[in-house]
C-alpha cells in the first residue's frame, strides 16, 4: 500500500483520536455501562438510542436523561457521581480490546515523534481505563474529553491547544481528525479539518462525503505511512 505520508512530513501535522471505536473496540460495552450508571443515579426513563443523540458525549447522555426525567436542571455535582460510577460499572465486564493495530501505531507515533493528542466524548476517568486495558499509551494532558464540553467541537479545539502546549508548538501543517463515527466526520468538517475513517461500517459513506483517506483498521493505516 501506498504511503499517503512520509516520516519528516508527519512531524509537522497533528492527529486526533477518537478513543471509542477507532483506538478501542469499546462502543457496545460501554453503552451498557452509561446505561447502568443513569440508572444508579436514580434515571430509570433513559433513551437508549444514543446512536442518534445530538451530542455522542457522555456529558451530554447524563444531561438529557436527567432532564427528561426530573424537568430540572442537572446538579453539577451528578457529573462527578457519573463518571465514578461508569468506571465502576467497568469493572463488572471483561477487559476491553484494541482495535487492531491501535497500540502498535500510537507507539510507531511516539518514537518517530510524529504529534497526536485524545479527543473523546467519555469522561477522563472512563476513557482512561478504555486506553489502560488496551496498554495504550497516553499523557493525561494530552486527552480532551466531554468533562468541560458537551459538544465534540469543544473538546477537539480543547485537544488542538492542548497538544501546542504539550509540543511546544503555535501552529501545525494540518490537522488530522481520526474517527469511526459520522459524527467524528461532522465534527472535523465543522471545524475545517482534514479526517480520516476507521473502520468498515462507515467506510463508504466516508469516501462518498470525501473523507481524505478510510481504513479497516490501525494497522491499515499504518502500513500507508513512512
Amino acid at each position: 500500500m501506498a504511503s499517503i505520508y512520509k516520516i519528516c512530513i508527519l512531524k509537522n501535522k497533528l492527529f486526533i483520536f477518537d478513543i471509542d471505536g477507532t483506538l478501542t473496540n469499546s462502543v457496545a460495552t460501554y453503552l451498557i455501562s452509561v446505561t447502568k450508571a443513569l440508572l444508579t443515579l436514580g434515571i430509570s426513563d433513559i433513551d437508549t438510542d444514543y446512536i442518534n443523540y445530538k451530542h455522542h458525549t457522555d456529558r451530554y447522555a447524563l444531561r438529557y436523561n436527567y432532564e427528561r426525567n426530573f424537568g430540572k436542571i442537572l446538579p453539577n455535582e451528578l457529573l462527578h457521581d457519573f463518571e465514578t460510577d461508569l468506571v465502576h460499572q467497568m469493572s463488572k465486564l471483561d477487559p476491553i480490546k484494541e482495535i487492531e493495530g491501535a497500540k502498535a501505531l500510537i507507539h510507531f507515533f511516539r518514537e518517530n515523534e510524529v504529534p497526536f493528542c485524545f479527543a473523546t466524548g467519555s469522561l477522563p476517568k472512563p476513557a482512561m481505563v478504555k486506553l489502560d486495558q488496551c496498554t495504550i499509551w497516553y499523557d493525561e494532558l494530552l486527552l480532551a474529553t466531554s468533562k468541560t464540553h458537551e459538544a465534540r467541537e469543544g473538546f477537539v479545539l480543547d485537544a488542538i491547544e492542548r497538544a501546542k502546549a504539550f509540543y511546544n508548538k503555535e501552529q501545525f501543517d494540518e490537522v488530522i481528525s481520526v474517527g469511526d463515527g459520522i459524527w467524528d466526520w461532522k465534527t472535523a468538517q465543522n471545524l475545517s479539518l482534514d479526517f480520516i475513517g476507521i473502520g468498515e461500517k462507515n467506510k463508504k459513506r466516508f469516501l462518498e462525503l470525501g473523507a481524505k483517506a478510510c481504513f479497516v483498521n490501525l494497522e491499515e493505516f499504518r502500513k500507508t505511512l513512512g
